[in-house]
């Protein structure tokens, strides 16, 4: 039997307040929470989940240029930074492995035009927004499903 693939599901600024930031948008499902689900639905799928969280933009360009050294997989929630950091365009370009962008929100649905803009899309091989933390789950299958990508 072979070792799980290794799987980062990486979160951008403020998802650490998962459970306590506008619960009415993102949820009562805290940042650890979430990080025990994604590790679970990752050994249902044979996968090695490592969740991370930062409010620190160079911190995670520094875990996305890793992954592409590495070619890992990669779940990206960058949050905010979805919408404008140039930075993050081009640390996605340079992944091998599959991408799947995910939100919890829809963003296209939101009414602040600025969410409409993502520069994580044009590198990701699926977006999976507005299904709540079960994004997560779908992003995760996505990655374990290789024809899929």
């Amino acid at each position: 039997m072979s070792a799980p693939r290794r799987v980062l599901v990486l979160n951008g600024p403020n998802l650490g307040r998962l459970g306590r930031r506008q619960p009415e948008i993102y949820g009562a499902t805290t940042h650890a929470e979430l990080a025990d689900l994604c590790v679970a639905w990752g050994a249902e799928r044979g996968l090695e989940v490592e969740v991370r969280q930062t409010n620190h933009e160079g911190e995670l360009l520094d875990w996305l240029n890793a992954a592409a050294d590495d070619e890992t997989p990669v779940v990206l929630n960058a949050a905010a930074w979805t919408h404008y950091s140039y930075a993050l365009y081009d640390a996605c370009a340079q992944l091998v492995a599959p991408l799947v962008e995910v939100h919890i929100s829809d963003p296209e649905r939101r009414p602040e035009v600025f969410r409409h803009t993502s520069v994580v899309t044009p590198h990701a091989a699926t977006v999976i927004a507005g299904h709540g933390i079960d994004g997560y789950r779908r992003a995760l299958e996505f990655i374990a499903t290789p024809d899929r990508h």
